[in-house]
């Protein structure tokens, strides 16, 4: 079976850093509440930026290291709820702004935190139709647009930013997926543009409970499917959502917190955009290497899950 290799990353942050002290400024919250119960320790806020502008950048900075040019691109999608318009895709701005061949496909996906695994899968089906070789799949988010800045329940968790990946089909590449659906508006949803101010709403609680079940789902699921034990994957990257909602899960498999990786702490919730984010920021450090197992696993709006099980 063909599995997808990632060629290259990249990811973009706005410039604004926005720390809990300053969120106390604006919700009544403080430093401590928010680190004791996210574990998030900042977050960065569009100013100048929008969802559209973090993808191109991040998505330009993939391709640049990918060494490959735009016209070798096959198909290019990008998953987000932030998107900068209803309609054209972020990814055909993409297109544009990147110079990608007209006869290249480019399309959203909205599934929420998972929508950059979900894309995963896209990329490996249109990959196998494709006359071209690389796909380029982005996850972006402007969340700070649909945040309710007097609800503190919400606001102090999420962030903006967008990663990207340039990726291949290789043959006998290891390769695992698994996605999933419980159809839920009532713990998480965002409202739609033009019904008055968009808000994100969220159950804390609903979510907590669904994400550590699907965490351990997810990671069994994987693990069937190729045959491995946890000991032989080298990391575990889960969607940057909350410290205890992957403390939980972590227990739940055994494990300790050390095969993890969390940046959540920098970055707060970016939706679709935290795991290729985080995989980028591994890369950069040194802490992601070739022949490296992964296992990324998201869950989101839907109620959306999802996993992967990959070698770098």
């Amino acid at each position: 079976m063909k599995g997808l290799k990632f060629i290259s990353t990249g990811r973009a942050i706005p410039e604004k850093a926005v720390t809990n002290d300053d969120m106390s400024r604006i919700v009544d919250t403080s430093d401590e509440w928010i680190r004791t119960r996210t574990g998030i320790a900042q977050r960065h806020f569009c100013t100048r930026e929008n969802a559209a502008s973090l993808a191109v950048s991040a998505a330009r900075q993939a391709l640049e290291r990918a060494g490959i040019s735009p016209e070798e691109i096959g198909v290019c999608a990008a998953a987000t709820v932030t998107p900068q318009y209803a309609s054209p895709a972020n990814a055909c701005l993409i297109q544009a702004a990147l110079g990608l061949a007209e006869d290249t496909p480019c399309f959203d996906l909205s599934a929420g935190c998972t929508g950059f695994l979900y894309g995963l899968e896209v990329m490996r089906g249109m990959l196998t139709i494709s006359p071209k070789r690389y796909a380029l799949l982005v996850g972006g988010e402007e969340l700070s647009r649909v945040m309710d800045m007097t609800d503190r329940s919400t606001c102090v968790l999420f962030g903006d930013g967008a990663g990207a990946a340039v990726l291949a089909l290789e043959e006998n590449a290891l390769w695992a997926a698994t996605l999933g659906t419980r159809g839920n508006s009532d713990i998480l949803s965002v409202d739609a543009v033009g019904k008055g101010p968009s808000y994100i709403h969220m159950d804390g609680q609903g979510v907590y409970r669904f994400a550590v079940e699907v965490i351990p789902h997810c990671a069994k699921e994987l693990l069937n499917q190729t045959g491995l034990t946890l000991e032989q994957v080298d990391w575990i990257v889960p969607h940057q959502a909350n410290r205890r909602i992957v403390e939980t899960a972590a227990k739940r498999l055994h494990l300790g917190m050390d095969k993890f990786f969390l940046n959540i702490d920098r970055y707060g919730n970016t939706s679709a955009a935290s795991i290729p984010i985080a995989l980028d920021e591994m890369v950069q450090e040194g802490l992601l290497r070739k022949g490296q197992k992964v296992m990324a696993i998201a869950f989101g709006a839907g109620l959306t899950w999802g996993g992967a099980l990959f070698e770098w």
